[in-house]
């Protein structure tokens, strides 16, 4: 037993315990997400995050400690966004001759996502903070806490939002494909990166190459392109 305690004491200030941790929720999470026949409601990453926190609240860990630890791996999410680009390249001619609608789809996707938000949250009485937290739900979650912490909402609450947001786009898309006979996939792939960000990129390169190629693409002009209409939106309104 005093052997086991000194292993523990280690591993808990060590950052192989964040790391492993980290893995292994998300090695179950992708699991249980399988066996749920892959539902977009049980996203590995959401059910990972759930698992994370409560093997956190269960040892007693402050998130800061585990963050510290798994810093490695938030690392590694700068990598891989920029890796995104490569399946892009191959796609670059197609992108040049669709360069204005694309930009225009994302403009007005970026616009009734916000409007449409922000007119719900405010009819159903909800309070300016929570109109400024979910007002950028639709970007990719640093971009979107950025945005709300700017523009006077709650970045926590809106990383869960995006989340959320990024779970249900992923249910409802393929449904709207099928209704509307969308069979393109680039089409397919920009509308879930415009509206499901992160979480619908990952579902449109399971779909195809340029399907996520596409949204790749949509993820990051709504992010950037938010990042400058949206605060002048709210100014405009005057929330």
């Amino acid at each position: 037993m005093s052997d086991l305690s000194t292993l523990w004491v280690y591993l808990s200030a060590s950052p192989i315990m964040s790391i492993a941790v980290t893995l292994a929720a998300f090695l179950i999470a992708s699991k249980i997400n399988r066996l749920a026949g892959g539902s977009a409601f049980l996203h590995p990453v959401i059910v990972a995050i759930a698992l994370i926190v409560a093997f956190l609240m269960l040892i007693g860990m402050s998130y800061q400690q585990y963050f510290e630890g798994a810093q490695f791996i938030h690392f590694l999410l700068g990598p891989a966004t920029v890796a995104l680009a490569v399946p892009l390249y191959d796609h670059l001619e197609r992108v040049k001759q669709m360069f204005w609608p694309l930009i225009i789809a994302c403009v007005s996707g970026i616009l009734t996502a916000a409007l449409s938000t922000i007119a719900l949250v405010i009819g159903m009485g909800g309070s300016r903070e929570t109109v400024l937290s979910l007002t950028p739900k639709s970007v990719t979650s640093p971009i979107a806490m950025g945005i709300a912490e700017k523009i006077g909402g709650y970045p926590s609450l809106t990383a869960g939002l995006v989340l959320v947001t990024g779970a249900i786009g992923c249910v409802i898309g393929p449904l709207l494909f099928k209704a509307l006979n969308i069979k393109d996939h680039s089409v397919q792939g920009f509308t879930m990166g415009l509206a499901a960000h992160g979480f619908g990129t990952a579902q449109s390169f399971a779909v195809s190459s340029v399907a996520g190629a596409f949204a790749g693409l949509a993820m990051g002009l709504t992010g950037m392109l938010s990042a400058f209409i949206l605060p002048l939106v709210v100014r405009f309104l005057g929330v």
